[in-house]
């Protein structure tokens, strides 16, 4: 029978696996630190976008900001291109959600080469800050996310029905300051009036449409009380869904033991060496050889 020959594999392609285990291992030092780098330089850019936009600092050092953008700007284009090239399917990663915040994060800065007045295109780096949930996702979060989208899954429909009641009350109460206070008062239509209701039942308190009328004022007051009750509602919701798939997994483990331990909680006595941990279904002892289901379980081996 001919054995199949092994292809040798190019320089190429061993240096493509190598680049892909350190852009997407977690398990390897030289995945972790490509983690931890790519997490510093994200922050970083950030807050480089960030001090661009403060007047006093950008007017002193614009120019070292700009060059310190365009760093984090090659660093990754390389980070990109790369991605593409160990990708078995470089097309599906470029149109990903991940490849599209890639590609936009670094797009503004090559454009406003090209094209002037391109600027206003610079706030779409402010996009690298998604990219973390990649880093995160790739580190010890990932089995914590998990969980906290699992929630969030199961809690979905009482999150939406709550969302709808605190609409209606939003909605009806608002239609009441209406027409209680008024537009002398700057209520002047419901629309407004219920923006109003929203932020007073958030505890939010803008201050810029304040009740006159004691009715007015007395509701004002139940949407203020009403309000701490509804932040809490969905905290609770999720936090109880979030304890029902911790007591679900400790039961699926507890069962998943009962049944690998079956055989084991209810095994035989072996009635020669008196090892006591054998299956149910076992033949034999695991330890000194003595059939365990012989007629006669009682004699001494050594005389059969």
């Amino acid at each position: 029978m001919l054995k199949k020959i092994k292809r040798p594999v190019s320089k190429l392609e061993a240096f493509r696996k190598r680049v892909y285990v350190i852009i997407y291992g977690i398990d390897t030092r030289a995945g972790k630190a490509f983690d931890i780098g790519l997490l510093i330089a994200i922050l970083l850019s950030v807050f480089t976008i960030m001090l661009e936009t403060v007047e006093g600092v950008n007017q002193v050092f614009h120019q070292e900001l700009t060059i310190l953008e365009w760093v984090f700007t090659i660093l990754f284009t390389l980070e990109f291109a790369l991605r593409i090239f160990v990708s078995d399917k470089p097309f599906k990663y470029i149109f990903s959600f991940y490849g599209l915040i890639d590609f936009l994060s670094i797009l503004p800065m090559f454009l406003s080469v090209f094209i002037i007045g391109s600027q206003v295109l610079t706030s779409l780096r402010i996009l690298r800050l998604l990219r973390l949930f990649r880093v995160l996702r790739l580190m010890e979060f990932m089995e914590e996310s998990s969980k906290l989208k699992l929630a969030l899954l199961a809690s979905r429909a009482k999150i939406m029905v709550f969302l709808y009641t605190v609409l209606i009350i939003s909605v009806l109460i608002g239609t009441l300051m209406y027409y209680v206070e008024g537009p002398d008062n700057g209520f002047t239509s419901i629309p407004r009036s219920v923006f109003y209701t929203i932020v007073t039942l958030t505890t939010v308190g803008y201050g810029d449409m304040v009740p006159s009328t004691a009715i007015g004022q007395f509701l004002s007051m139940v949407l203020m009380v009403t309000g701490y009750g509804i932040i809490a509602v969905p905290t609770g919701i999720v936090g109880a869904e979030m304890v029902k798939g911790a007591a679900r997994g400790r039961e699926k483990g507890r069962r998943q033991v009962q049944n690998n331990d079956l055989h084991l909680l209810n095994g035989l006595v072996c009635p020669h060496c008196g090892k006591d941990d054998h299956r149910e279904d076992a033949d034999y002892c695991y330890h000194c050889g003595y059939q365990l289901h012989d007629e006669n379980a009682g004699a001494d081996p050594d005389k059969k």
